[in-house]
């Protein structure tokens, strides 16, 4: 499962460059063997930034950037490619401005042995120079026998973007507990001192809290026992729920669905557990209705979503449902009326309309998919940086053919009714890339 917010996802995000599919996007490939690479986007240099705010802006210069795990393959069964970041520019997402990570390239070795697998897990800027730095799983050698290596590794922004070698996360000894692997990785500054830190799973019911900020060769500012939990998963994205000026963290039980409970930051970090949410597939915060100031919780699932109006108030009980399915949730203010609308990607993709009543499934806008296949949401967030939120999601339609899409938001109509841009990412798999 993943948490989204009006932040996702996930997921991960990020005009001058040309709108309109890649001619190698439509159709499948009919025999075995090696697919065309797509062209449709001609690599122009990564901006240089001189260090920003902005969440997932990985060079600097002010402008959301994508992050992409699962790139498409040249053929079926093809290792993974690696990791897929594309630059956002003025006005926009720019698909020619991309790079690929490889755990071949950047990858830091375990026992002379470099990684096989890289996947993006989270971002944020660690080491506060303002470049968001990015947290990657990894696969290092491990027997089976006592504790398990740290299997994370952090790529750290620069005025070029992620240019330079990954380090290994240090977990201190007294961090862990048993021989579980320290993964799932959320950052958030829990502790309000102003600098981001990491949480991570440590055991059934414990957390491994790192402070930071984070040294250039992946050590925490500190890192205690590990902190009871009333979960095994601890969920991005962080959100201060309550509004007293700390990250809080959504915990799950564990596995797919299951129920989860809000943990409470403070200045010892996520240690208080706060309310506990109803089973679901996904959980998205936001402010959907009632009134502008109080964040909500949408808790999705196949049978429906259910939704907890106001969780700064008393009681945080469920007050509605949407007779929907809600697989996939992420939330973010499309049209700029102060309200946050909800997208779900289960059988559909579609967008539910925050306002004073709250969510309705009458007030819905579905979205037509940039083509035939899986669609699934990858982020919610203002990738044209024109203060809406934007939607950017992904249609599979196999190992070898995929088309990302941005539809932008509107004041009127909530979303553009055709993307902004489209790509696929099979174009990170050119040789010079």
């Amino acid at each position: 499962m993943r948490v989204t917010a009006a932040l996702t996802a996930a997921c991960a995000l990020l005009a001058a460059c040309g709108s309109g599919r890649n001619s190698d996007d439509e159709g499948s490939a009919k025999k075995p063997g090696p697919v065309p690479v797509a062209k449709g986007h001609a690599r122009v240099p990564v901006p240089r930034g001189d260090g920003s705010e902005i969440a997932d802006d990985f060079n600097g210069d002010g402008h959301r950037d994508l992050v992409l795990n699962d790139l498409v393959k040249r053929q079926s069964h093809e290792d993974d490619a690696g990791i897929g970041i594309v630059y956002g520019t003025r006005g926009g997402l720019r698909p020619g401005a991309r790079q690929l990570i490889s755990p071949a390239r950047q990858g830091a070795a375990t026992k002379g042995q470099l990684p096989a697998v890289f996947d993006a897990e989270e971002s944020c800027d660690l080491d506060g120079d303002g470049f968001t730095d990015l947290v990657v799983s990894t696969d290092p050698p491990y027997d089976g026998q006592g504790r398990p290596p740290v299997p994370l590794q952090i790529l750290f922004g620069s005025p070029g973007g992620l240019t330079g070698k990954a380090v290994k996360l240090t977990v201190p000894a007294r961090a862990r507990a048993g021989n579980d692997w320290p993964d799932q990785p959320v950052c958030g500054d829990f502790d309000g001192d102003g600098a981001n830190d990491l949480v991570l799973h440590a055991s059934e019911s414990q957390l491994t809290y790192l402070r930071g900020p984070f040294t250039r060769k992946g050590v925490p500012r500190a890192a205690g026992q590990p902190l009871v939990a009333p979960g095994n998963v601890p969920t991005r994205p962080a959100v201060d729920v309550n509004r007293d000026g700390y990250d809080d963290l959504l915990v799950r039980e564990g596995g797919d669905v299951s129920p989860s409970s809000v943990v409470y930051g403070g200045p010892n970090g996520p240690a208080r557990t706060g309310f506990a949410l109803p089973a679901g597939a996904d959980v998205s915060f936001g402010r959907f209705g009632r009134t502008k100031a109080a964040l909500d919780a949408a808790i999705g699932s196949q049978g429906g979503t259910s939704l907890r109006y106001d969780l700064t108030g008393p009681g945080a009980t469920v007050r509605g449902t949407l007779d929907v399915p809600g697989t996939v949730l992420a939330a973010g203010d499309f049209d700029g009326d102060g309200f946050d609308d909800l997208v779900s990607s289960g059988s559909e993709l579609r967008v539910f309309r925050g306002r004073t009543s709250g969510l309705s499934a009458s007030a819905v806008v579905t979205v037509k998919p940039p083509a035939t296949g899986t669609t699934r949401v990858l982020a919610v967030a203002d990738l044209t940086g024109d203060g809406l939120a934007d939607l950017a999601v992904r249609t599979y339609r196999g190992e070898t053919k995929d088309t990302v899409a941005v539809y932008p938001g509107r004041e009127e109509g909530v979303v553009a009714a055709e993307p902004q841009v489209t790509f696929s990412t099979a174009e990170f798999l050119e040789r010079s890339g």
